[in-house]
Formats: structure tokens, C-alpha cells, sequence
């Protein structure tokens, strides 16, 4: 499952991944804000988004205006590994050498189909390259932080 939710400034872009994920047959569930409304607080969302992705194991997307919000708020639990991407090859290596689990994307006015073909799609595409021992080596030194840290 994908989950994807925004705070105000990112409510149109996710409104308009969630129609394209639609003509793809991707299953995503919103998690809001459910109208745009300029009180809603980003590390909300990112919370509600990041407890899920762990329990459940899944994906998430997260977007704001500038994403650098939504990254600093989702990184503060425990197993998430949040990657802001501007281009195909930060997306594709965020799955490949990090294993990011949430994507989080910034809201300039950009076009939803390429944000969606450039950004969304390779990275749900691309899976952690386990067989690479130094990145299975550095994401357990990731863990290894986490551990000591969040308690």
C-alpha cells in the first residue's frame, strides 16, 4: 500500500498525483488534509503518514512547498528513512543506496505528470539494491543510530 498525504501548500499537487495514480491502478491512501485549508501544520501529516509507513511496513509520499519540512518532521521516527527529490537520479538512488521509504516531493508549481514521471514512478519502481554489501552495510549503521538516539 501507498500512502500519501500533504500539508495546504502541497494539497493541490497531491490532489492531482492521487488522480494520475487513479489512470495507473496504483492503490494510494490519502491521509490528508482532506480540503486545503492554510492551518493545516505539515509535521501532522508527516506523523500520521510515518506511523503507518512503519507498522505496515509500506510506502509513503509526502509533499509541502519547499518538502524541506516534511523531511525533517518524518525523519524524526523511528524507521523512517525520508528522501526529498528534485531529480530522477535522487529518486532512483534514494530507493537504490538508502532505502528510503518515503518520498517527499515540493510543491513550486510544477507539473503533476512529470512530477508523477520523473520522480513518483521510479522511485516506487526501484528497490534497495540489497545485494550491494556497502549499502546494506550503511543502512544498518543507519539503524544502528536510530537505535541509540530514539529510544
Amino acid at each position: 500500500m501507498l500512502y500519501i498525504a500533504s500539508d495546504h501548500a502541497g494539497y493541490k499537487l497531491k490532489q492531482e498525483l492521487i488522480e494520475i495514480f487513479k489512470t495507473f491502478s496504483l492503490d494510494a491512501k490519502d491521509l490528508g488534509p482532506f480540503i486545503e485549508n492554510p492551518d493545516d501544520d505539515y509535521p501532522d501529516f508527516a506523523y500520521e503518514l510515518s506511523k503507518i509507513v512503519v507498522k505496515e511496513s509500506a510506502k509513503g509520499i509526502l509533499i509541502c512547498r519547499s518538502g524541506i519540512g516534511m523531511s525533517i518532521a518524518a525523519n524524526k521516527v523511528k524507521g523512517i528513512y525520508a528522501a526529498l527529490c528534485e531529480t530522477n537520479e535522487e529518486a532512483i538512488k534514494s530507493r537504490e543506496h538508502n532505502n528510503s521509504n518515503v518520498l517527499v516531493l515540493n510543491d513550486n508549481d510544477k507539473d503533476a505528470n512529470q512530477i508523477f514521471n520523473d520522480l513518483v514512478k521510479p522511485w516506487l519502481d526501484t528497490e534497495f539494491a540489497s545485494d550491494e554489501e556497502r549499502h546494506v552495510r550503511r543502512i544498518e549503521k543507519i539503524k544502528a543510530i536510530e537505535e541509540m538516539t530514539m529510544k
